[in-house]
């Protein structure tokens, strides 16, 4: 695990519950030399996540559309930025040349990101893997939902393996290392 994609939410008015499993799981990725790429937002959890990789000498890259940093949103700290002209060209580059996806908390935009991720996995687009940090319980209505289209059969019982959710930080880089197999012949079962 070299370079992990991270979606996270630019709101600054969550509970500091989320604040804190961000900063941990930031330092975690320092602390294992794993480069991160990530929305570019100076504020919410991604301003945490980059605040706090910075203020220990890591990497981390930001993505963002032209017209957000056009608004001031982006992170002044963050060096290496890469700027798109719309968000279809940011999500399309925050999977290119990673090992894996990490979502934390998040709004809307972190919720599409993520979806879109697990279907181009289910589709066999996106191969790596998914991990969803749960923290506080956040995303347990999402998690209930994608075992109700599998047990709905809207999903093949194969597709729970295209993610995990762990509760805790310390329990991501684990699961990013042990996550199962998946190839690009899952497109060969996508519609099972």
């Amino acid at each position: 695990m070299k370079k992990i994609c991270v979606y996270a939410a630019s709101s600054p008015n969550i509970r500091p519950t989320f604040f804190d499993a961000t900063q941990t799981l930031a330092k975690l990725f320092v602390e294992n030399n794993i480069e991160l790429v990530f929305g570019g937002g100076a504020k919410g959890l991604m301003g945490k996540l980059a605040d706090t990789v910075i203020a220990h000498n890591g990497k981390i890259k930001g993505i963002m559309p032209q017209f957000m940093n056009e608004v001031e949103w982006a992170h002044k700290g963050v060096t290496d930025f890469e700027f798109t002209q719309t968000m279809h060209q940011r999500k399309a580059r925050f999977l290119e040349d990673i090992d894996g996806l990490v979502a934390l908390p998040g709004g809307c935009g972190t919720l599409e990101e993520l979806l879109e991720a697990i279907t181009l996995k289910r589709l066999g687009q996106f191969t790596k893997p998914i991990v969803i940090l749960n923290t506080d319980n956040y995303y347990q209505p999402l998690k209930d939902m994608l075992n109700k289209s599998v047990e709905e059969q809207f999903m093949h019982t194969k597709h729970l393996d295209m993610w995990c959710f762990v509760d805790e930080p310390e329990q991501v880089i684990d699961a990013l290392k042990n996550a199962p197999s998946w190839s690009a012949e899952a497109i060969n079962f996508a519609n099972k």
